[in-house]
């Protein structure tokens, strides 16, 4: 983990901005290319002028899939859109709350499943001790840094990620620029 984080000096874990635009990025990036992803999200947003519920809810679904979002994602974001407006999402909530709670609350939400969930509270909530096994980029991270790119166990990434408490967010973000150096944004 040394080696890695000194061959990616000044860089860091930075918040990355409202929870209902994190969340309806998350969203849009799910099982996509960071690239498609990026340009699916520009002619979004572009579209939408302001990433907020209230924008998102006039938006017609023709609209959005003009932008390259799938009618699933499109009423995924629709319906994340609709909780934000009626107070069903209780934002000021999570900060007070532990992880899995803040991932229980999330994953009630159409689209929103645990993988979400994690990078939310690692790239909205800053939670310093996230570990998300389910990320590919996890995964691949751990098999190249400390198991010379071998197939490891759950058990044994589980194992690893023990080690590198309290800061397993931080470490899955070194490992996954250890794979590629433009950090990802949510």
């Amino acid at each position: 983990m040394a080696e890695i984080i000194r061959r990616h000096p000044r860089v860091h874990l930075a918040p990355r901005g409202e929870p209902f635009h994190t969340l309806a990025r998350a969203i849009v990036g799910q099982q996509i290319s960071v690239a498609a992803a990026q340009s699916v999200w520009n002619r979004f947003a572009g579209v939408a002028v302001e990433v907020i519920p209230e924008k998102i809810l006039r938006l017609k679904a023709r609209q959005m899939r003009a932008c390259g979002l799938s009618q699933r994602k499109c009423e995924y974001i629709s319906d994340l859109a609709q909780r934000f407006a009626d107070g069903a999402v209780q934002v000021h909530r999570w900060p007070g709350m532990v992880d899995e709670e803040v991932i229980a609350d999330l994953v009630q939400v159409r689209g929103i499943g645990r993988w979400t969930a994690e990078m939310f509270l690692m790239f909205n909530l800053l939670r310093p001790d996230v570990f998300p096994l389910g990320d590919l980029g996890l995964q691949k991270g751990l098999r190249m840094a400390y198991h010379g790119g071998r197939k490891i166990s759950l058990k044994t990434m589980k194992s690893r990620g023990e080690s590198l408490r309290p800061w397993r967010s931080v470490a899955t973000w070194y490992l996954w620029r250890s794979l590629d150096p433009v950090p990802v944004e949510y």
